[in-house]
């Protein structure tokens, strides 16, 4: 955790991501910068809740910080209520975050879970506007219904960017989905054969990252090669 006096943020735009889930902009008050590594998670005091971690779902280099935010209990619910002009506070920020560097010339399969593509986003803003320094960049998504996907508003840039997005669902029933079914970590086997330099970038529930890491060391994926956020 870094060592910076806590700093006010000012909620400056406010976006529907998807079902009980919303995308907030903040701003320092005093607008200047906060420095973070991508992948890293800010550690926020809502109101009187105790400090929260949130991952960071924008790059180092824009203008404003985002986060996604889930309709839940404690601190996460107090800031899915706030509106724009209100304020946390940052305490700090937190998680060893991506070494984008020490992966130039490498695939970077992308695997996330629900809001765990916040963290995930942030590399990708970074690694997109490097397209140049990087091999294939595949998405892996995995959500429990369609309307659980968020930045589907963005989805078409990144495959325009060059992103191979594949996404899956693992509660079908009731929803009109022609897309693949299963857990997020399923979609591997598709990937992986086809890559030369793969290194996975994993975000997610404890349960998903230990499950797809199993998956991954099962298919003879080097641990090392195996990077989470946390």
């Amino acid at each position: 955790m870094s060592a910076e006096s806590p700093r006010q943020l000012v909620i400056t735009g406010i976006r529907e991501q998807a079902r009980d889930i919303r995308s907030f902009d903040l701003i320092p008050r005093d607008r200047s910068s906060v420095a973070f590594k991508p992948g890293q998670v800010a550690i926020l005091r809502v109101r009187n809740e105790e400090p929260a971690y949130f991952a960071f779902a924008s790059s180092p280099e824009d203008a404003e910080l985002e986060f996604l935010v889930k309709r839940t209990i404690g601190p996460s619910n107090a800031l899915f209520q706030m509106t724009e002009g209100d304020t946390a506070e940052l305490v700090g920020v937190a998680g060893n975050g991506f070494d984008l560097d020490a992966q130039a010339g490498r695939d970077l399969v992308f695997v996330a879970m629900g809001t765990g593509v916040a963290p995930l986003r942030s590399v990708l803003r970074c690694v997109v506007n490097r397209r140049e320094r990087f091999g294939q960049l595949v998405v892996l998504y995995g959500a429990r219904t369609p309307d659980e996907f968020c930045y589907r508003d963005e989805m078409d840039d990144w495959e325009n960017a060059g992103v191979e997005l594949r996404r899956v669902i693992s509660r079908p029933d009731g929803h009109d989905w022609s897309g693949r079914t299963g857990y997020v970590q399923s979609l591997l086997d598709h990937v992986l054969p086809d890559l030369k330099s793969p290194v996975a970038l994993v975000c997610g529930s404890r349960e998903m990252i230990a499950q797809t890491k199993d998956r991954l060391q099962q298919m003879g994926f080097p641990a090392e090669d195996i990077l989470t956020n946390y």
